[in-house]
């Protein structure tokens, strides 16, 4: 990176620890309890077609995910699944909520370096009481200068961050593991970004994109990677 970087962000699932394998195993039990409505395929495309549609009502997060499996639960058994197993339901997503969140390989190691030359702070997205709940068990809130729960990570929220840092879009790199929000929406705004891909991804975050400006953009395998560009 040739700029003159200030301040890096920092996606926080699947790139500081693991989040989005606890939704696929969530999505696993789900269907054992309600697999005598259909198959699977057609009962999770239909849960993924209902988190879509009710993510301007709910956002982001675990709660939202919670309902969005209740109601596709209701309309796949034509409203006659039983009070327990909406009950069930509901004690899968109390489950995935208090999972302690894996650390992934090298993250503190990375952050404590970078702590030393930047200033770096959280930028994620998603339920503010889950995320809060996520950062403050994960024991790394010591390298960070500021955290940014973010209803959605398009342009216009990142140009609120950037206006909130008092900082210039050339003074920002953003690092996740996320196209769709992490990196091109902040290449877009004129930012730098650092890729990292985890091997799960939400289908919602997928997204076909062309060349990206070398300068300001970056892939790395692992966040380690990072130590070796910054």
């Amino acid at each position: 990176m040739e700029r003159k970087i200030k301040v890096i962000g920092f996606d926080a699932d699947d790139t500081l620890w693991v989040n989005e394998p606890y939704y696929r195993e969530t999505e696993d039990s789900f269907y054992e309890l309600i697999n005598e409505y259909g198959d699977k395929e057609s009962i999770i495309q239909k849960l993924l077609e209902v988190e879509v549609s009710n993510i301007e009502l709910y956002g982001f997060g675990t709660k939202a995910f919670m309902l969005s499996l209740i109601e596709t639960a209701l309309f796949v058994s034509d409203y006659r699944i039983s009070q327990q197993k909406i009950g069930e339901i509901i004690k899968l997503g109390q489950v995935q909520i208090e999972r302690v969140n894996e650390i992934l390989p090298d993250v503190e190691k990375v952050l404590s370096e970078l702590s030393k030359k930047y200033r770096l702070i959280i930028a994620s997205k998603g339920d503010l009481l889950d995320q809060e709940r996520k950062l403050k068990n994960s024991g790394l809130l010591q390298y960070f200068h500021h955290i940014e729960i973010m209803s959605d990570k398009k342009m216009e929220n990142y140009k609120q961050l950037l206006a909130h840092l008092d900082i210039q879009h050339h003074e920002f790199l953003m690092i996740g593991n996320s196209m769709k929000s992490d990196i091109i929406p902040i290449i877009e705004l004129g930012g730098s970004a650092i890729h990292i891909p985890f091997h799960t991804t939400w289908i919602y975050e997928e997204i076909k994109f062309g060349n990206l400006p070398h300068s300001r953009f970056k892939k790395v395998k692992s966040i380690s990677d990072i130590l070796e560009i910054l």
